[in-house]
C-alpha cells in the first residue's frame, strides 16, 4: 500500500497518516522521535479516519500501525492543564470526550480493525491496539499498563477491555504492577492474535487485511458486533442480537452470493454488501 505523502509542519496529518489501497485503509501514527505519543490534535484525526472509513464503502478493512520504535505510548501529557487550574469535572469530561472516544472509534468501526504493533504499546497506546479486532505483534513489542507508575488510574477503557480478554486477576497484575509484557508473553496470555519477526509484520498485516477486504463484509461487521457485545448481555439478548444479526445479514447481496457458492461449489466473489 503506497504512504500517504508527508505534510509538511508538525500537523495532524503528518503525524497521523493515511491510504487506501484495495479496499484497504491503512492508518500509520507518524511521530517516532515521541513513540507516536497522542496529542489531542492526532486522536481526534484518528477518530475522525475511523469513523470515514467505517462509512466508505469503497473501505473494507482497517489496519492500524505506527512508524519507528514505538506503536504508541499513550497520550501525549505535555501541555495538560495543571491540577491548580482544573474545576470538577474536567477530568472526567477530558476522558468521555477524548480516550474514551478514540477507543468506542475502534470497538464501534463498521469494518475490521487490525492492530500492527511494531514497537512500544503503553497505557492509552495499548488499550488502542487492544481495541481493535484483530493484533499482530512484531517480536519486538511491548505492552505496559504504565498507569500505575504515574500514580493514575487506568483510562481509555483499559479496565473494561483487559479483564474481557485476560480475566480480572491477570488484568489487576499488569495493572498493579505496570511492568512491560513481551510479544511472546502477550501471546500465551491471549492479548494478541499472533506474533511474527519485526520485518514480516507488515507483510502479515497486509496478507489479513487483504483476506478481509475480499470476505463478506457486512457479515464480519455483524459478527463483530454481536462477539462485542456478547460479554455484556445475557443469553437471551444475545440470541435475540444473534437472529436479529442474521436476519439482516440474509437481505445483503453477500450472502446470497456465499449460499449460491455452496449449492454450486464455485468460489463466491464477495462484493462487501
Amino acid at each position: 500500500m503506497p504512504d500517504s505523502p508527508r505534510v509538511p509542519g508538525n500537523s495532524a496529518e503528518s503525524w497521523v497518516q493515511h491510504a487506501t489501497d484495495n479496499q484497504v485503509c491503512r492508518i500509520t501514527l507518524n511521530r517516532p522521535e515521541s513513540l507516536n505519543a497522542l496529542t489531542p490534535d492526532q486522536r481526534e484525526r484518528l477518530i475522525r479516519l475511523l469513523s470515514e472509513a467505517s462509512a466508505d464503502p469503497d473501505v473494507r478493512a482497517v489496519v492500524l500501525t505506527g512508524t519507528g520504535r514505538g506503536f504508541c505510548a499513550g497520550a501525549d501529557l505535555r501541555g495538560s492543564a495543571s491540577a491548580d487550574r482544573r474545576v470538577p469535572g474536567d477530568v472526567a469530561r477530558t476522558l468521555r470526550l477524548g480516550a474514551q472516544r478514540l477507543i468506542a472509534a475502534v470497538l464501534d468501526c463498521e469494518k475490521p480493525v487490525i492492530a500492527a504493533v511494531n514497537g512500544t504499546a503503553a497505557g492509552l497506546g495499548a488499550h488502542l491496539a487492544l481495541a481493535c479486532d484483530l493484533v499482530l505483534a512484531a517480536e519486538s513489542a511491548r505492552f505496559i499498563e504504565v498507569f500505575v507508575r504515574r500514580g493514575l488510574v487506568p483510562d481509555g477503557g483499559g479496565a473494561y477491555l483487559l479483564p474481557r480478554l485476560v480475566g480480572p486477576q491477570r488484568a489487576k497484575e499488569l495493572m498493579f504492577f505496570g511492568d512491560a509484557l513481551g510479544a511472546a508473553e502477550a501471546e500465551r496470555l491471549g492479548l494478541v492474535n499472533r506474533v511474527v519477526p519485526d520485518a514480516e509484520l507488515d507483510s502479515t498485516a497486509r496478507e489479513w487485511a487483504d483476506r478481509l477486504a475480499i470476505g463478506p463484509t457486512r457479515a464480519l461487521v455483524l459478527t463483530k458486533q454481536l462477539v462485542n457485545a456478547s460479554l455484556d448481555t445475557d443469553r437471551a439478548t444475545a440470541f435475540a442480537a444473534e437472529a436479529a444479526a442474521q436476519e439482516i445479514n440474509m437481505t445483503t447481496q453477500d450472502a446470497q452470493e456465499g449460499l449460491a457458492g455452496f449449492t454450486a461449489r464455485t468460489t463466491p466473489a464477495y462484493r462487501g454488501c
